[in-house]
């Protein structure tokens, strides 16, 4: 089996991708995961229609740096002629790809007739894809779907045929339904069945969290990459573990030090990309400090202090503070 697979022209190491997680995967959070191997990364989705009123925060939402790449930007909407507008638009940040949010259960984004709300409507569906496949040129254009609406209406494959015959260069698969929205357990078959059913690939997402979840999801379902979302709060490192699985190399999992540095390295790169002052930055970046500190002795206080957090330097004392608790712990 090949080590690389193609999306469209765009070759992509065949280990595992960060899924586009909106208010999660800015800018930092992807270049962390890329720095720990993340093999493709998406950005956080973007209206298409919000794109074609204004250009105020386009820049920062699809800006590409090389860094990233491979990277897609991925877009919503419901609206072929809007959706082919927003990707002449997208084209000049000039991303490797360009990815459809078919998948989000947000009801804000679910009430505009975008996202999951597109289960609903493969036929509609179908025409944003061929709209955005048509504008995009030598840009592959994939998308990101769900199961299903609901437990009764799991219509991936057809769904997924439907974007293959509009030009889809991928699928990304989350295998929960809407109404599941990320509660009970994805449901890996329903992967499985999309990538026998059509002939682009499949990339698989829905409970990685760690290597023997992310093989369980190439051994169900078959699917040519996994793609990784809530499984990387607070753990770039899982990106590490799988390249060393791959590259037949030992991994070491991380000390609470280097987990407390990595968490400093990421609050940085979140402050030094901002354009907002430390405090509001700080805000943004108390929920990452908690992630880093999950499943060791004491966190929940922790946690509980990180979103206190409103400077650069309470965050490394805070750091300090949590390492010394775990020490003290093993000795």
């Amino acid at each position: 089996m090949s080590d690389t697979i193609l999306i469209g022209r765009v070759p992509v190491k065949r280990t595992a991708a960060l899924a586009p997680m909106a208010g999660v995967a800015d800018r930092a959070y992807r270049l962390m995961c890329k720095r720990f191997g993340a093999a493709y990364v998406v950005s956080e989705m973007v209206s298409a229609k919000g794109i074609c009123y204004s250009d105020r925060k386009t820049a920062e939402l699809c800006t590409v740096t090389d860094e990233e790449r491979p990277m897609g930007v991925q877009l919503f909407g419901n609206e072929p002629e809007f959706m082919a507008k927003a990707v002449e638009i997208v084209k000049r940040y000039e991303p490797d790809i360009i990815d459809i949010n078919m998948g989000c259960p947000v009801p804000k984004v679910v009430g505009t007739g975008a996202g999951s709300a597109l289960m609903k409507d493969a036929d509609l569906a179908a025409a944003v894809c061929e709209a955005a496949v048509k504008a995009a040129g030598d840009i592959p254009v994939t998308a990101k779907i769900r199961s299903g609406w609901s437990a009764d209406t799991v219509n991936a494959v057809d769904m997924a045929k439907k974007l293959e015959a509009a030009g889809a260069a991928a699928i990304a698969v989350h295998g929960r339904t809407r109404d599941q929205f990320y509660s009970g357990a994805a449901d890996l078959n329903v992967i499985r069945d999309v990538k026998q059913a059509v002939s682009v690939p499949v990339i698989g997402n829905g409970d990685v969290t760690d290597l023997p979840s992310y093989l369980n999801m190439y051994r169900q379902t078959g699917c040519d990459l996994v793609m990784i979302g809530r499984g990387s709060y607070g753990n770039p490192f899982i990106f590490r573990e799988i390249a060393a699985y791959e590259n037949g190399e030992e991994y070491v999992p991380p000390t609470v030090g280097e987990k407390m540095q990595t968490m400093l390295e990421h609050i940085r790169l979140m402050l030094s990309l901002s354009e907002k002052s430390e405090e509001l930055a700080m805000h943004e970046a108390r929920k990452h400090a908690a992630w880093y500190m999950n499943g060791c002795y004491g966190s929940a206080k922790f946690r509980g202090m990180c979103y206190q957090l409103s400077s650069y330097a309470e965050a490394v004392e805070l750091a300090a503070r949590f390492e010394e608790l775990q020490l003290s712990r093993a000795q």
